[in-house]
Formats: C-alpha cells, sequence, structure tokens
C-alpha cells in the first residue's frame, strides 16, 4: 500500500510544501521572500509574516500538482528546528491544525537532518545513494557541522563551527562588497570570473575536526578597507578576484577537515548537504578530491540543496514507518541540538 507524505518548510524566508509517495517526489513547491532584499538580509518578523500568507496557497498548489485529494494524505511532517522561531510557528501551527483536522499522524523534522536524508529521496536522475556509515558535510547560512552518519537517525556531529557559519561568511562578504541580498549565490557567479588565487586570505588554526570563519570575514574587511583608501573604485574594478579568492579560502577550510575527517574515520562514501552545497565551487573540490582520493562522492541535486519541504517529506517517510509520530503540544526550537 502507497503512502503519502506532506512536507512542510518554514524554518527562515522560504515556504514550502512536498507531497511525496513513498520515497518519491510528486511536488515540490517553493514560495520564495522577496521582501527581505531591501535589507540586505532576512527580517525574522516579516518572515514570519510572508509564511502566514504564503502557506494555505503553497500547500494546495503542491497538492494540485501531485494530483492526489487530502484525505489521502497518511501523514504531515513539518520542520521543527533550527531555525527562526516565528517562523518556524508558522509551519508547525499549520501542521497540527491540518493533521488534526485530517486525523492523521504529525512527524517532527530536524532541519539539519532533512538536508542530509535529501539524499535519499527517489529520483532517476541520482539513482545512486550512500550507503552507511558515511560523512556528511552540512553547510548553510545558520550550520556548518561534518556529521557522521550511521543510520537514517543516528548521526553524530564530529565536526562544526565555533562561531560563524560559512552561509554567513558568504552573506557577509558580499554585504561588505555591497553586493545584493543573497550573497552567496552572487559571490559564486563572480567567481567563475575571477582568479582564485589573486588574493591569498589566512586560514584559521583550529583543532580537530572544527571551523571558525570570524577571522577570515575581518580579514576581507580589513583588505577591502585598505585597499579603497588607496582606490575608491577597488572593489567594482577586482569583484571577480575578490569573490573567486574568498570562495577559493572557504572552500579550502571545509574541504581540509573533510579530508582529515575520511583519515581519520577510514570513512571513503563523503556527501554534502545544505544550501551551501549548491555553490558550483564547492561541488567541483568534491568531484576533484573523487578522482584524488577515490571518494565516493554524493552531492544533492540543485533543487534539494537549499531549503525545500521534499527533505523534510523523505525524512518524515521514514519517521513515520519507524512510527516516530509527534504529539500536538511538541514546540518548535531554534537551535541545533
Amino acid at each position: 500500500m502507497d503512502t503519502y507524505i506532506l512536507g512542510i518548510e518554514s524554518s527562515c524566508d522560504d515556504t514550502s510544501a512536498a507531497v511525496l509517495k513513498n520515497n518519491k517526489i510528486l511536488a515540490n513547491v517553493i514560495a520564495n521572500q522577496d521582501v527581505h532584499k531591501i535589507y540586505g538580509g532576512v527580517v525574522p518578523e516579516l518572515a514570519s509574516r510572508a509564511h502566514q500568507q504564503n502557506i494555505i496557497p503553497v500547500v494546495h498548489r503542491a497538492l494540485d500538482i501531485a494530483k492526489i485529494n487530502k484525505n489521502q494524505l497518511n501523514a504531515i511532517a513539518f520542520t521543527n528546528g533550527p531555525g527562526l522561531l516565528g517562523s518556524l510557528l508558522v509551519g508547525a501551527s499549520f501542521a497540527k491544525s491540518f493533521s488534526l483536522a485530517l486525523g492523521i499522524p504529525l512527524v517532527e523534522v530536524n532541519h539539519m537532518h532533512a538536508h542530509i536524508l535529501a539524499h535519499f529521496i527517489e529520483d532517476e536522475q541520482q539513482p545512486e545513494k550512500p550507503e552507511f556509515p558515511f560523512l556528511c558535510l552540512t553547510v548553510s547560512g545558520g550550520h556548518t557541522q561534518i556529521m557522521l552518519i550511521r543510520d537514517y537517525f543516528d548521526m553524530e556531529v564530529i565536526g562544526q563551527t565555533i562561531d560563524d557559519a560559512s552561509g554567513e561568511t558568504f552573506d557577509k562578504v558580499a554585504k561588505i562588497m555591497g553586493l545584493p541580498y543573497p550573497g552567496g549565490p552572487m559571490i559564486d557567479k563572480l567567481a567563475r570570473e575571477g582568479n582564485p588565487c589573486a588574493i591569498k586570505f589566512p586560514h584559521p588554526k583550529i583543532p580537530g575536526l572544527d571551523f571558525s570563519f570570524s577571522g577570515l570575514k575581518t580579514s576581507v574587511l580589513y583588505y577591502l578597507r585598505d585597499r579603497l583608501r588607496e582606490d575608491p573604485d577597488y572593489i567594482e574594478k577586482n569583484k571577480q578576484d575578490i569573490s573567486a579568492s574568498v570562495q577559493h579560502t572557504i572552500i579550502e577550510i571545509l574541504m581540509s577537515k573533510l579530508r582529515k575527517a575520511a583519515r581519520e574515520t577510514g570513512i571513503r562514501q563523503v556527501a554534502i548537504a545544505g544550501g551551501v552545497s549548491a555553490n558550483s565551487g564547492l561541488r567541483q573540490a568534491m568531484l576533484n578530491e573523487r578522482e584524488a582520493s577515490g571518494w565516493q562522492v554524493y552531492i544533492p541535486k540543485f533543487e534539494y540543496s537549499t531549503d525545500n519541504a521534499a527533505m523534510i517529506a523523505i525524512t518524515g517517510y521514514y519517521k513515520f514507518l519507524k512510527g516516530e509520530h509527534a504529539a500536538q503540544d511538541v514546540t518548535p526550537f531554534t537551535r541545533y541540538s
């Protein structure tokens, strides 16, 4: 008998709904919020208001694309954290109400675990799936972690940032450069036309498998401040090389720790996940490492890299099969635990 899961994602500024049949996605609808561009970053209060406006149309559209009736659903899966509290509350409240009205189970999903389990969505274009155990570098605007994945729900953080996330670093550097929000994709675009070795930025000396990016942001800030004193048009004249050099530095920091993790664990199956996994430079670095080190590399499809409800639905599917249902009094959490 087929299992249908409705997934709901509202952890930040994207409202998304997906319908899954067993482990195959039938629909994955995302409503973006352009209102934040004029502020250069996500404004939590505006994000939660936009979620309230978007969530019903997005769910309706997902069911319509999937060509199923709401009464065919077996469970409602939703992001319960980490994320912005106001945004999470909108998705959680809708999911609770919908599951109660339909009389079907509610399944809470950890956003970061969902990024990893997106690799298990059935897709003809990417038939190969990671085998346990494997390593996963999860990189986003709020998190940078190396995870040891032993099973669908047996995951251990073996390395993480001690300050800023890699995605946040991309966005903050873009803001320093005066680039429009979101800055990460813009730096990626400019970097393709620049010289990654044009500017040498320092790498942090952090022991073990942990990361640090606050020093890099400061280094970029001071470097550009000094150059702008000499030439007010320095950034505009050199934005491709600046972007390429910053991106190269961030990727090398990430890859050096990932190589260390692979050596220490002996695991050669390595995946990436999260919004920054959409970065073309990181994707290419993973492919290069596959050739150099013989890794089995797993890179998510672009549409499953950034925040989306498909990853929530697939995670909810595996939890539903285990009978792990949430109570109506479950509350969202803002930080990864």
